[in-house]
């Protein structure tokens, strides 16, 4: 081959990648800015399985993306599907099925419609007064009263729309704290708020006497599962993007402050509940060490933006559950890497650990060993 002619190939070759080079910078929603991830402690530290799954999977073919799980104190199991339905299931039935059945059994029960919110229900609580209130990540913060009548609680702040509420948990005293995971990005696109690492998650709550809405820790990678302390005396909110979990109290000399309750963990929170003196953390995902590294690089972050969403999916398939105690002490780890994945939710019921997930389209249900 001449020298022109492989001149010339060059030359095409760059000016090619140039110009897809030019084309995903100027498509790509994302303004991504530098960050710092934390140190990793490793699933070899203080995270050691401390027992494994065993799972039967509840519900199976019902629907897809059991995100969130409510076991109510009138005897049922709520979940939401991406479709905007909440379905409710007797615990009765589920507990029953679960005596006889062997690993891996597929328990299917009786199952009835609560409502249809009509847009993407993620976290599930009752109020006082029997309401239940959902984080719908496209509809905002919302209550459903025991006829099916929806009230929007908040899907606004100031007059800022809540582009992604998420999960939620209502204290002693009525108050709804709630996540708004992004304020650039909504749930359909959330997957480029890791990409531009921009930080606009913010803890919330909402007072349902003065129906006032208020910020109380803002600048979060991506907010996301809330609880409130066995005491009371503080609210737990992950941070899933910088994989960590803050604390903001509620009573005491610290009231109306916030701190780290725990970071550098290996993997990222999702959801987080409170059972007795435990608190569950779902961990969706292990830390991927390839994509960290891109955390100084916004440039090729912009371009990474600009490919289609299909190819910006989370890196890592992993079944991981913390449990804790309020002094972020480790008391249970379950992990796996096959089975039943991508958790979200963990809830805790009679000896058992009932598991959602995003993108499975079952509740997995594994005896607490």
């Amino acid at each position: 081959m001449k020298a022109t002619t492989v001149w010339r190939v060059v030359y095409s070759s760059v000016v090619f990648i140039s110009l897809i080079a030019l084309a995903l910078w100027f498509t790509s929603p994302v303004r991504p800015i530098k960050w710092l991830p934390s140190a990793s402690d490793g699933l070899d530290t203080k995270f050691t399985p401390t027992s494994h799954f065993s799972n039967s999977l509840l519900l199976e073919g019902l629907g897809k993306g059991p995100e969130d799980i409510l076991i109510s104190d009138d005897g049922y199991l709520y979940t939401a599907y991406d479709d905007g339905r909440i379905i409710k299931v007797p615990v009765s039935s589920i507990m029953e099925k679960l005596q006889d059945a062997k690993i891996g059994a597929r328990l299917n029960v009786a199952h009835s419609l609560v409502v249809n919110t009509g847009g993407r229900p993620l976290g599930l609580k009752f109020d006082a007064a029997n309401n239940l209130i959902v984080a719908d990540a496209v509809k905002g913060l919302l209550s459903i009263d025991t006829g099916g009548t929806i009230t929007v609680l908040a899907d606004e702040h100031e007059g800022q729309k809540l582009k992604f509420v998420d999960h939620l948990a209502i204290d002693k005293q009525g108050r709804i704290w709630f996540s708004d995971a992004s304020s650039r990005f909504d749930y359909h696109n959330y997957v480029y708020d890791f990409i531009e690492a921009s930080a606009t998650g913010r803890l919330m709550s909402y007072n349902p006497i003065s129906k006032k809405t208020s910020v109380h820790i803002s600048g979060l990678f991506f907010a996301n599962g809330v609880t409130i302390s066995p005491k009371n005396d503080f609210v737990l909110i992950n941070e899933t993007g910088r994989s960590r979990i803050h604390r903001y109290w509620l009573s005491g000399d610290k009231k109306g402050s916030s701190d780290i309750f725990i970071e550098n963990l290996p993997a990222m929170p999702d959801n987080i509940y409170t059972k007795d003196d435990t608190i569950w953390v779902a961990m969706v995902a292990l830390r991927d060490p390839k994509v960290e590294a891109l955390a100084q690089y916004p440039f090729l972050r912009r371009l990474l933006g600009g490919l289609p969403r299909l190819f910006l999916q989370a890196s890592s398939d992993y079944a991981f559950v913390l449990g804790l105690n309020e002094n972020a002490e480790v008391l249970h780890s379950l992990q796996s890497d096959e089975g039943y994945q991508v958790i979200t939710a963990v809830v805790e019921h009679e000896g058992h650990l009932f598991l959602g997930s995003l993108q499975n389209n079952a509740i997995a249900v594994t005896p607490l060993q």
